[in-house]
């Protein structure tokens, strides 16, 4: 999850920092389910079709034109150290694995953009890491824009597309999740940063808060995590499989 803080803050600029479940919050998850209905209606008509190719291209071209700035932007000299500046929590990954399968319909950019996009960068909306000024600032709108592009991407993918994750689209995102967990621990331990929240929970109260204190909640995140995918994969094999019995009997 990306976290958006401001270094100093004037008197009047305290009086509008952002609250979670405040209006701006709530607008915010309004307009993210707004946006992803409008994507699944567009994907569907679209789907199987040179227009279905040429919308997704857009979208990635559209969600790189939105990445570019803000990632510049959280690394200008002025942004508070480099524990949040460097695009290498699972959020930024995510939005840069939804470009990528956007534009080439990737197994594997798909696989990550549906896991990570659909289970770990939508926690935003729930629990949001904004320690930050609220709308319209610079910092409300990376925030909340940075998490919505994998879930946006990875609901159009799936439900406007047509795009399907398996067995091995699993197999694909658990490793790479931990590929990335283990670099990650070893990158914070070394120079004290928190990514991921490997080495210590947030601030801001989370799911974490329940699943035990460190390191037990990295192996109840992974056992939960692991499930939770699962689950999210299963009834689409069972539907291809379901389809693939059917065609085989109408065949004969």
């Amino acid at each position: 999850m990306r976290i958006a803080k401001l270094a100093e803050v004037g008197p009047l600029q305290a009086a509008r920092q952002f609250e979670p479940f405040g209006w701006s919050h709530a607008a915010a998850v309004v307009i993210f389910l707004v946006v992803a209905a409008v994507l699944v209606i567009a994907g569907r008509r679209c789907r199987g079709t040179p227009a279905g190719q040429r919308l997704s291209k857009a979208l990635a071209l559209a969600f790189v034109a939105f990445l570019i700035p803000v990632e510049v932007y959280y690394v200008l000299p002025w942004q508070p150290e480099i524990k949040y500046s460097l695009p290498l929590q699972l959020c930024d990954l995510a939005s840069i694995a939804a470009v990528w399968a956007l534009w080439s319909y990737s197994s594997t950019a798909f696989a990550l953009t549906y896991f990570w996009g659909l289970t770990l960068t939508v926690q935003a909306f729930i629990s949001p890491e904004l320690h930050g000024l609220d709308f319209p600032s610079l910092q409300f709108v990376a925030f909340f824009g940075v998490h919505s592009l994998a879930p946006w991407a990875a609901i159009y993918l799936t439900w406007g597309a047509g795009l399907r994750p398996s067995w091995r689209s699993y197999q694909v995102a658990v490793l790479v999740t931990l590929g990335w967990g283990v670099a990650m621990f070893a990158f914070n331990h070394e120079v004290g940063t928190n990514y991921g929240f490997l080495n210590t929970k947030p601030l801001a109260k989370s799911l974490l808060d329940v699943l035990g204190p460190w390191p037990w909640y990295l192996l109840s995140e992974l056992a939960l995590g692991a499930t939770a995918w699962a689950l999210i994969t299963w009834p689409w094999v069972r539907q291809q499989r379901v389809g693939n019995s059917r065609t085989t009997v109408d065949l004969k």
